[in-house]
Protein backbone atom coordinates (compact mmCIF):
# COMPACT_ATOMS: atom_id res chain seq x y z
CA UNK A 1 0.00 0.00 0.00
CA UNK A 2 2.90 2.06 0.79
CA UNK A 3 4.62 1.89 -2.88
CA UNK A 4 0.87 2.77 -4.47
CA UNK A 5 0.66 5.66 -2.64
CA UNK A 6 4.41 6.94 -3.18
CA UNK A 7 3.72 6.42 -6.71
CA UNK A 8 0.76 8.20 -6.89
CA UNK A 9 2.27 10.97 -5.13
CA UNK A 10 4.93 10.88 -7.78
CA UNK A 11 2.66 10.40 -10.90
CA UNK A 12 1.94 14.08 -12.25
CA UNK A 13 -1.95 14.85 -11.77
CA UNK A 14 -2.08 17.94 -13.90
CA UNK A 15 -4.50 18.65 -16.31
CA UNK A 16 -1.56 18.68 -19.04
CA UNK A 17 0.06 15.35 -18.03
CA UNK A 18 -3.50 13.71 -18.39
CA UNK A 19 -3.93 15.20 -21.46
CA UNK A 20 -0.61 13.55 -22.92
CA UNK A 21 -0.93 10.15 -21.32
CA UNK A 22 -4.35 9.74 -22.55
CA UNK A 23 -3.16 9.98 -26.49
CA UNK A 24 0.24 7.45 -25.52
CA UNK A 25 -1.99 5.29 -23.66
CA UNK A 26 -4.69 4.83 -26.59
CA UNK A 27 -1.81 4.27 -29.01
CA UNK A 28 0.25 1.78 -27.09
CA UNK A 29 -3.20 0.14 -26.38
CA UNK A 30 -3.45 0.02 -30.35
CA UNK A 31 0.17 -0.83 -31.04
CA UNK A 32 0.15 -3.99 -28.76
CA UNK A 33 -2.55 -5.73 -30.26
CA UNK A 34 -1.52 -4.78 -33.44
CA UNK A 35 1.93 -6.03 -32.59
CA UNK A 36 0.37 -9.08 -31.10
CA UNK A 37 -1.85 -10.34 -33.77
CA UNK A 38 0.82 -9.53 -36.54
CA UNK A 39 3.04 -11.79 -34.29
CA UNK A 40 0.24 -15.19 -34.35
CA UNK A 41 -0.11 -14.21 -37.87
CA UNK A 42 4.13 -14.35 -38.48
CA UNK A 43 3.98 -17.54 -35.94
CA UNK A 44 1.17 -19.42 -37.86
CA UNK A 45 3.37 -18.63 -41.04
CA UNK A 46 6.53 -20.15 -39.77
CA UNK A 47 5.14 -23.15 -38.64
CA UNK A 48 3.23 -23.27 -42.20
CA UNK A 49 6.24 -22.82 -43.98
CA UNK A 50 9.04 -24.81 -41.62
CA UNK A 51 6.32 -27.33 -40.31
CA UNK A 52 4.51 -28.49 -43.31
CA UNK A 53 6.70 -27.23 -45.81
CA UNK A 54 3.40 -25.23 -47.13
CA UNK A 55 4.84 -21.59 -49.40
CA UNK A 56 4.21 -18.51 -47.33
CA UNK A 57 4.13 -14.72 -48.40
CA UNK A 58 7.44 -13.49 -47.06
CA UNK A 59 5.65 -9.83 -46.04
CA UNK A 60 3.98 -10.87 -43.42
CA UNK A 61 7.66 -10.76 -41.20
CA UNK A 62 8.35 -7.20 -42.95
CA UNK A 63 5.01 -6.10 -42.09
CA UNK A 64 5.61 -7.40 -38.26
CA UNK A 65 8.84 -6.09 -37.91
CA UNK A 66 7.57 -2.68 -39.14
CA UNK A 67 4.55 -2.85 -36.86
CA UNK A 68 6.54 -3.80 -34.30
CA UNK A 69 9.54 -0.97 -34.30
CA UNK A 70 6.47 1.44 -34.06
CA UNK A 71 5.21 -0.60 -31.21
CA UNK A 72 8.65 -0.04 -29.16
CA UNK A 73 8.32 4.05 -30.47
CA UNK A 74 4.74 4.47 -28.82
CA UNK A 75 5.53 2.14 -25.49
CA UNK A 76 8.23 4.35 -24.85
CA UNK A 77 6.77 7.41 -25.31
CA UNK A 78 4.28 6.28 -22.87
CA UNK A 79 6.49 4.43 -20.32
CA UNK A 80 8.46 8.24 -20.38
CA UNK A 81 5.37 10.42 -20.10
CA UNK A 82 3.66 7.87 -17.23
CA UNK A 83 7.36 7.43 -15.46
CA UNK A 84 7.71 3.06 -15.52
CA UNK A 85 10.79 1.93 -13.84
CA UNK A 86 13.23 0.83 -16.38
CA UNK A 87 12.24 -2.64 -16.20
CA UNK A 88 8.93 -2.41 -16.54
CA UNK A 89 9.47 -0.85 -19.74
CA UNK A 90 12.01 -3.11 -20.75
CA UNK A 91 9.75 -5.79 -19.69
CA UNK A 92 6.59 -4.42 -21.96
CA UNK A 93 8.96 -3.95 -24.99
CA UNK A 94 9.89 -7.72 -25.29
CA UNK A 95 6.51 -8.66 -24.29
CA UNK A 96 5.53 -7.45 -28.79
CA UNK A 97 8.03 -10.58 -29.29
CA UNK A 98 6.71 -13.52 -27.56
CA UNK A 99 2.94 -14.60 -29.03
CA UNK A 100 -0.13 -14.08 -27.12
CA UNK A 101 2.12 -11.83 -24.14
CA UNK A 102 1.36 -8.55 -26.02
CA UNK A 103 -2.34 -8.51 -25.01
CA UNK A 104 -1.76 -9.80 -21.45
CA UNK A 105 0.51 -7.04 -20.94
CA UNK A 106 -1.48 -4.73 -22.44
CA UNK A 107 -4.32 -5.55 -20.06
CA UNK A 108 -2.71 -5.07 -17.17
CA UNK A 109 -0.76 -2.42 -18.29
CA UNK A 110 -3.77 -0.43 -19.35
CA UNK A 111 -5.66 -0.88 -16.11
CA UNK A 112 -2.53 0.27 -14.13
CA UNK A 113 -2.14 3.34 -15.97
CA UNK A 114 -5.84 4.34 -15.83
CA UNK A 115 -5.92 3.41 -11.80
CA UNK A 116 -2.66 5.68 -11.15
CA UNK A 117 -3.98 8.85 -13.54
CA UNK A 118 -7.90 8.23 -13.14
CA UNK A 119 -8.52 7.81 -16.58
Amino acid sequence: MATESAARSSAPTSTTSVAKIKPALLRYRVLAWTTGLWLLLLTAEMIAKYGFDVHTPNWIAVVHGWVYFIYLLVTADLAVKVRWPILRTVGTLIAGTIPLLSFFVEHVNANKVKQDFDL
